[in-house]
């Protein structure tokens, strides 16, 4: 097992540590950002751990990851006079933990803050690693920065606050880092399937993963976009459909079926086998849905991709697997390739 970054905790004990940071001396005030959901949900849990605090809350959704709820946030902080000894603390899903490091990161060129991510996917993925963002025009993470959490604490109880559905979306993630770092993990849990009673021993591997490759490459100029596999047609379905009233779908189920679209790619340029191919499809869709659109709507969506952030010009950069457990990243696929992937999936 990867040795975890100090500034991570993870388990029942995690919410004390978050306590202990947050009453220190150093710390002048505490803004505590939740959006609708995890206001009801959440916020409860959390309350008895936290100091004396103003709380903000944003509407909760995809779509409410905007400009708009920042200026929101930043009234809040204005109105509230904070200064940059200040900390912010995201409780929530990766829209709050990406929007919320975002507003912090720009706030007066910068106030610390820590993550509590309250779904599976942020447990796993959107509340490590430094990125923060928002959407912009119908795009994912189209303006954002780099900037690192003071810390993250991952109590796995919150899981038991959301749905099945919701549940699932983050679980696409902890494939994805092993299909592109862990082949013996996916063997494994390909036949267990996503039945799991305490996931903390799998939150800690995941997010050793992805730490092990975000230190090699923290701003993501080479090593680090392995970390995309899935998401380049992942995220071109899923802002297509989140411009599609009633047709949303949640993230992980656009990064899996971004992740068979990408590893039909793979096996078409011969990196992947074909009975990788069948064991990565018959796992997916043993958990995931499909993605419904029609074959005219490729097209449209396969465009989408040229506004993807690991491109070059007009060339469309994807991470494509060289075998199970082994990505390579810019990889160049034209858009054609990306129309014939989504076809593919609408045919499976």
């Amino acid at each position: 097992m990867k040795k975890l970054d100090n500034r991570i905790s993870i388990g029942f004990q995690a919410l004390d540590e978050l306590a202990s940071v947050l009453r220190q001396p150093a710390v002048s005030q505490v803004f505590v950002l939740v959006d609708s959901n995890t206001v009801q949900h959440c916020y409860p849990l959390v309350k008895a751990y936290l100091p004396e605090h103003t709380l903000v809350e944003i509407p909760a959704g995809e779509e409410h990851k905007t400009l708009a709820s920042c200026d929101s946030v930043w009234c809040r902080l204005t109105e509230k006079a904070a200064d940059r000894f200040a900390v912010v603390v995201n409780l929530g899903g990766g829209v709050v933990t990406d929007l919320g490091g975002f507003c912090a990161a720009t706030y007066k060129r910068g106030i610390r803050f820590v993550q509590v991510p309250t779904t599976l996917l942020a447990q796993v993925d959107a509340s490590v690693g430094g990125k923060t963002g928002i959407d912009f025009l119908g795009f994912k993470n189209q303006i954002g920065v780099f900037q690192e959490p003071a810390g993250v604490f991952i109590d796995p109880r919150f899981l038991t606050t959301l749905d099945g559905r919701q549940l699932k979306s983050g679980y696409a993630e902890v494939v994805k880092h092993w299909l592109i770092a862990d082949a013996e993990a996916f063997a494994f849990q390909r036949h267990a399937g996503v039945v799991v009673e305490d996931w903390t021993d799998i939150i800690r591997a995941s997010v050793a993963t992805k730490q092990h490759i975000v230190e090699a490459d923290p701003l993501e100029s080479g090593l680090r976009k392995v970390l995309n596999f899935g998401h380049t047609v992942g995220h071109a379905l899923e802002s297509y459909l989140l411009q599609q009233p009633g047709r949303e779908i949640l993230h992980g189920e656009a990064v899996a079926a971004g992740m068979v679209c990408e590893a039909w790619l793979s096996a078409q340029r011969g990196m992947l086998s074909a009975q990788e191919l069948e064991q990565i499809e018959v796992f997916l869709f043993s958990v995931f849905e499909k993605v419904q659109f029609v074959t005219l709507e490729t097209a449209v969506i396969a465009q989408l991709a040229l506004q993807d952030k690991k491109n070059s010009g007009t060339t469309i950069n994807c991470t494509l697997l060289d075998g199970i457990g082994k990505a390579v990243y810019d990889q160049p696929v034209p858009v054609a390739e990306i129309t014939e992937a989504l076809r593919y999936y609408h045919r499976l």
